[in-house]
């Protein structure tokens, strides 16, 4: 696994991160086909325009459902209600018909989708048996979604993640965490050594162009298993003089 790096400010949101880092790629002619990202990153905007743009699949736990009820596992969330963007229209489970359709709404946040609105009426929900299991409003209930395209992927992307063979491939992440690890405990990179973010990414990249030299050098040419990796120098140096390595560091071949 060869490493590549984009440097931010703290306070840049990791989903605020993507576009520029499959535009970089996109340059360079390095873009994958499928790109695993942890939950930090897959908004339905990033996953939609991923893939409209760079041909790209963005796989990632995408975020549950944020309702109330949904979150209790008691009531009705906003998967029981039907939706029918045809008639611009939503039915409660207990049959009754949104009386508007409202949006979608622009939101501030570069990460989150536009959201449709439907709306019931006081007359349609405060009569209702169901209604303490369904609103908390002392008015009726409101149904946010997005648009049609990105509730569809929506859907699809949430069914495909229960798959067994969607768990399969994103397993393969584990080998990300684990550069993630290596980088910030084995090399401190959670610590600047240099003031500004220029220098702090002249840092990042030499350091995993480092790591990425000591990879390909470890690597077989053959199609067969590759042998243990054998310690680095620096290692052998800390291991002859009775140094201890960080628990984070390699210990194959020791």
């Amino acid at each position: 696994m060869i490493t590549d790096v984009a440097t931010t400010s703290a306070a840049t949101n990791d989903g605020q991160a993507l576009p520029g880092i499959h535009t970089r790629l996109a340059r360079r002619e390095l873009l994958p086909a499928e790109h695993l990202v942890d939950g930090g990153y897959t908004s339905l905007v990033h996953l939609e325009r991923a893939a409209r743009k760079h041909q790209v699949t963005v796989s990632g736990p995408l975020p549950g459902n944020p309702t109330r009820q949904h979150r209790r596992g008691e009531g009705f969330d906003r998967d029981d209600f039907h939706i029918d963007f045809d008639r611009r229209q939503v039915t409660c489970p207990n049959g009754q018909v949104s009386a508007g359709w409202h949006g979608p709404y622009p939101t501030s946040s570069p990460t989150a989708v536009p959201l449709i609105v439907a709306r019931f009426t006081k007359g349609q929900c405060q009569p209702c048996p169901d209604r303490p299991r369904c609103t908390s409003s002392s008015d009726a209930r409101n149904v946010g979604f997005p648009p049609r395209e990105l509730r569809d992927l929506q859907v699809r992307v949430r069914a495909e993640q229960q798959t067994p063979d969607w768990k399969a491939r994103y397993a393969v992440r584990s080998g990300v965490e684990g550069t993630i690890n290596e980088f910030a405990h084995g090399h401190g990179m959670r610590r600047c050594r240099y003031r500004g973010q220029p220098k702090a990414h002249l840092q990042h990249v030499l350091t995993a162009i480092a790591v990425n030299i000591e990879r390909l050098s470890g690597g077989s040419v053959t199609e067969e298993a590759p042998p243990p990796r054998p310690p680095t120098a620096f290692q052998t140096y800390l291991d002859e003089n009775g140094i201890p390595r960080s628990k984070s560091w390699r210990t194959l071949g020791t």
